[in-house]
């Protein structure tokens, strides 16, 4: 059932994330504004200390607000990093009586890095200051935002304990939010929750939380971990407390799920639409190093990489340039030493291990990255800097001879299946892609056309060795052929490349052979020759002739020759292969039929054919095999009748 709220009047949901030094009043302003008290842990209580995330939330009619109050000590940022990967706008919080700290400039740096753009500063505990030291303060403010994505934030002085100041800043968290930007894509994208938290309450089983990233999540959906890939189901849903029939992107969300145990769903566990995202180790990304850096990064660099809620040990090394230095850019790639579940565009920050520090952060430009080297490097890298047609396009010829579906790419993609499809059909109407269809197929693949061209210039060089080789064979056999031309992958594709290569008349395709176009076998007067007495001797051999071994050295023909010649009396069934792997004259076998339906036998044994035909038990089998499979006679026991015409 629909939420009737919902249908009638969709709510605009932003959800804001707390940054700023530790004990400058983030928690206690968040509880100012919604009543809420994030601190969870008696721990934190105690100390006075956000060791972890907290959540809370307000509502203005159509604005759902939700607070992700996240740790301002150093020690926590790893914490800090799980909540505000998925938050819209930032409330800076700055004391008026320490103004600007490390921690300030660090989730500062952070919140640039994931591509936060709107922020709110707020100015606390000025009850504790004079007017003149809270104008500083204001002023210390303005410069360090002055040098950020957030320069020209609005700044309200505020103090939770007394109440001043918190109604203007209500007011404008709220004219902020409102002007928030949310694409429309991230509701119509596959789902993707990134959990935050995870916990177990007797009676209800297994519960997670996380801001919903992408798209939409009903109670009875069935979802799969990541990276894991293991199934469950959603068995209720609630926004902020409340029972909802489904959550949307920009809400934060809790889930109660079955079919899953508690140390399944930790923190950083993805939860997504089955198939819908990516599982890596290896990412390719654009990245900027803070200017507060210590030193340019050349080579493998170990770091901690942070995306959504997650966090893995990895390295990464710059690309282009080759040396990443303070305050520039450069694409980078990433190796993560466990997997985590990633798109195109997603935002990540990654830290130096010792001493712990915020280095810089970016976005991922391929999730699934094959590490490139030599010539293909440098057109990789710019194909995927560039727009997401670009990238897809790339992704469709790094797919090789085996192509790629639609819905791999829209899973590298992160993405629905209409842009991908759009690009998909806009290429193959401008001839650079082929779309590849039929049964052994399986699901519709997507081919480069140059990787096509490549394979037709392979195709024409594998038939001219063939033939320079066997000038005088009818064709190449297929299934060779196929073999030769196509990787093990791209073997379910034969069929499909085989009409390709006919239709563009590289070659022509027969009965079980591969010929070029208007190429025809003919022997000379020495070969002609060399056949006919090659017939000769096989017909003189009669049911029983000698092997081509032994014509062959009789005739003193030449190897090379003699095996060119059977091949083309073969390939032209005026020689017969029977099942034991004999070599007959095919007059010999017809003439066999016809005189064993004129011997009267309705019914025969073995022995009573080799009497009749002078054979011995290996000529005599192999031929009854034959008329078997011609159906000239019928297996029936240890007999054999004859099938009349």
């Amino acid at each position: 059932m629909t939420d009737p709220a919902q249908a009638a009047s969709p709510p605009r949901r932003v959800v804001v994330g707390t940054a700023g030094h530790i004990d400058h009043g983030k928690t206690a302003l968040v509880e100012a504004l919604t009543g809420i008290n994030c601190d969870r842990w008696e721990e934190e209580r105690a100390r006075g200390i956000t060791i972890d995330l907290g959540f809370a939330h307000s509502v203005d009619g159509d604005l759902q607000l939700g607070f992700v109050d996240v740790p301002g000590h150093e020690r926590f940022v790893h914490n800090a990093l799980a909540g505000l990967g998925g938050i819209d706008l930032m409330v800076l919080v700055v004391a008026a009586d320490e103004g600007v700290m490390p921690q300030t400039r660090e989730h500062l740096a952070i919140c640039a890095l994931l591509g936060i753009r709107a922020g709110v500063v707020a100015l606390t505990k000025i009850d504790l200051v004079d007017p003149e030291l809270r104008e500083v303060a204001a002023l210390e403010l303005t410069d360090a935002l002055a040098r950020t994505t957030f320069a020209g934030a609005p700044i309200v002085a505020v103090s939770s304990l007394t109440g001043e100041g918190l109604a203007e800043l209500r007011q404008t968290l709220q004219a902020t939010a409102r002007g928030v930007e949310r694409p429309t894509e991230r509701e119509e994208r596959p789902a993707r929750l990134p959990i935050d938290r995870a916990f177990h309450l007797r009676g209800l089983g297994v519960l997670v939380t996380g801001t919903l990233a992408c798209g939409r999540i009903a109670a009875q959906d069935r979802l799969e971990l990541l990276p894991a890939r293991r199934e469950t189901r959603v068995r209720s849903v609630q926004v902020h407390g409340q029972d909802r029939a489904h959550a949307a992107a920009g809400e934060r969300t809790a889930l109660q799920l079955t079919g899953v145990e508690l140390d399944a769903v930790e923190r950083g566990v993805e939860l997504a639409a089955p198939g819908a995202y990516s599982t890596t180790t290896s990412l390719l990304a654009r990245m900027t190093l803070l200017a507060e850096a210590p030193q340019t990064i050349r080579g493998w660099r170990d770091v901690r990489f942070h995306l959504f809620s997650s966090e893995v040990l990895g390295r990464l090394r710059p690309l282009l340039p080759a040396a990443l230095e303070p305050g520039g850019d450069a694409l980078v790639e990433i190796r993560l030493t466990a997997p985590i579940a990633a798109a195109r565009r997603d935002r990540f920050v990654v830290r130096r291990l010792s001493p712990a520090a915020t280095l810089g952060g970016g976005e991922v430009l391929d999730p699934e990255w094959p590490r490139l080297r030599g010539a293909r490097l440098r057109p990789a890298l710019a194909a995927l800097a560039g727009d997401d047609a670009a990238a897809i396009l790339h992704w469709v010829k790094t797919g090789g001879e085996a192509g790629v579906t639609a819905r791999e790419l829209t899973r590298r993609l992160g993405s629905t299946e209409a842009p991908v499809a759009a690009v998909l059909e806009r290429a193959t109407h401008d001839g650079a892609l082929l779309a590849a269809k039929g049964s052994a197929a399986g699901e519709e693949r997507w081919i480069s056309s140059a990787v096509y061209e490549r394979v037709a210039r392979r195709a024409a060089v594998l038939l001219d060795e063939f033939f320079r080789r066997d000038r005088l064979s009818s064709g190449m056999p297929k299934a060779e052929f196929a073999r030769r031309l196509l990787p093990l992958s791209a073997a379910p594709l034969a069929e499909v490349y085989l009409g390709w290569l006919e239709r563009q008349k590289v070659l022509v395709v027969g009965a079980g052979l591969v010929d070029l176009p208007g190429r025809g076998a003919t022997m000379s007067t020495e070969e002609s020759a060399l056949a006919d007495r090659v017939m000769a001797a096989f017909d003189r051999g009669g049911l029983a002739p000698p092997s081509p071994t032994e014509i062959g050295a009789s005739l003193g023909a030449k190897q090379q020759t003699f095996d060119a010649i059977l091949r083309y009396l073969y390939q032209r069934k005026r020689l017969a292969r029977l099942p034991q792997g004999l070599f007959i004259a095919q007059s010999q076998l017809d003439r066999l039929a016809e005189e064993v339906e004129r011997t009267g036998w309705t019914r025969f044994t073995v022995p009573d054919f080799k009497d009749r035909f002078g054979l011995t038990r290996k000529w005599a089998i192999p031929l009854l095999e034959h008329l078997d499979q011609i159906g000239r006679t019928r297996r029936v026991g240890d007999a054999r009748e004859v099938v009349r015409k």
